[in-house]
């Protein structure tokens, strides 16, 4: 596969002179709110690479991850569902209009093929798995939200993308119409259809898919339909634009919340699971999904961690937190009625 096509294309001139009028955007780049290192202050990069040498047991399952299947193209229509695919990828069918979130479908989060392999069990579901979609939702343009092999399969059912500033420029050069991509900054609205919103967000991360970052914007997502109002978090460390989101549009049915992929040397554009609770709390969410987990390897910790940690937390600060197998329906009008299995135990 053509590794050049891929990687996508940088933001043309007109896009760069617009975004050059923008306050989030310095210098050629797109800035957090906060000042963001990509690491600890006194760590360094050969330090850490250095870390990754040592053994560290479990970061990969030792037997399948467990999943069910869902016909999604027939679901009943009547039905406010979602579906987690594994990682920061899910399915959201909400008063009539479907959405998909970061699809990573191909197997592995990395242009090299081989590399970075989804866990066995965590990659049952395709593009032809899914049906028409209503509005894809790219949170940023990282190799593991953002697959261009995916995208591509998936062309011909989405009705509309919705990304960051920056980010339609890949969609356009992989031949994607320019109306069908919708491109934003934060707190700039979309209105979708009758009683369905869409606002874009912050986060506190990067963007890039090779050498060059934060040319395109990343984002967080609030998403207001008829009957609820939901939280799409991309991948963000801690800050304080958790508090200012639920000022702004809290309190919200459930927040999706990046759990997974942190590392103490890294702790300003992943947040570790004892921070998500005080995330989940700010944004003022009655109950909150751990995604970000259970696919990939890309960070040394054991692949169970993230959700024994957080589910731990959650409980200790009586957070209600939704636990579903990949694959399975997690019924968006019964939230906070469930007990949830712990799955994750029984292969640890």
């Amino acid at each position: 596969m053509n590794l050049k096509k891929q990687m996508g294309q940088f933001p043309n001139e007109k896009r760069k002179k617009y975004f050059s009028t923008l306050p989030n955007y310095a210098d050629g780049k797109f800035q957090n709110i906060l000042p963001t290192p990509a690491l600890l202050e006194g760590e360094s990069m050969t330090k850490l690479l250095l870390t990754t040498l040592c053994k560290i047991e479990n970061v990969t399952p030792k037997s399948p991850l467990p999943f069910v299947i869902t016909d999604l193209k027939n679901l009943n229509p009547e039905e406010n569902v979602l579906v987690w695919f594994g990682h920061s990828s899910y399915f959201i069918q909400i008063d009539g209009k479907k959405f998909l979130i970061d699809p990573v479908f191909s197997g592995n989060a990395s242009p090299m093929p081989g590399s970075i392999k989804a866990f066995a069990g965590s990659d049952h579901y395709k593009p032809e798995d899914m049906p028409e979609i209503d509005f894809l939702l790219i949170s940023h343009d990282h190799w593991d939200h953002l697959d261009f092999t995916t995208v591509q399969a998936l062309k011909n059912k989405v009705g509309k993308v919705i990304c960051g500033l920056g980010t339609g420029q890949h969609f356009e050069y992989w031949g994607w119409n320019e109306d069908q991509v919708i491109e934003k900054n934060w707190w700039e609205s979309i209105d979708l259809a009758e009683g369905f919103t869409i606002t874009l967000t912050p986060a506190r991360h990067f963007s890039g898919r090779l050498l060059n970052r934060n040319i395109s914007l990343w984002t967080s997502f609030v998403l207001q339909t008829p009957s609820k109002k939901l939280f799409l978090g991309g991948d963000s460390g801690y800050g304080n634009h958790f508090a200012e989101i639920g000022e702004k549009y809290g309190p919200f049915d459930l927040a999706v919340m990046e759990c997974g992929q942190y590392n103490e040397k890294w702790p300003y554009i992943h947040s570790l699971p004892e921070q998500i609770i005080k995330e989940v709390q700010e944004l003022k969410a009655r109950s909150f999904i751990p995604v970000h987990n259970s696919k990939f390897k890309l960070a040394q910790h054991p692949w169970f961690e993230p959700l024994e940690l957080v589910s731990k937390y959650a409980e200790e600060n009586n957070v209600p937190v939704t636990h579903p197998i990949m694959g399975e329906k997690v019924n968006l009008d019964q939230l906070g009625e469930v007990t949830w299995k712990k799955w994750w135990q029984e292969l640890m």
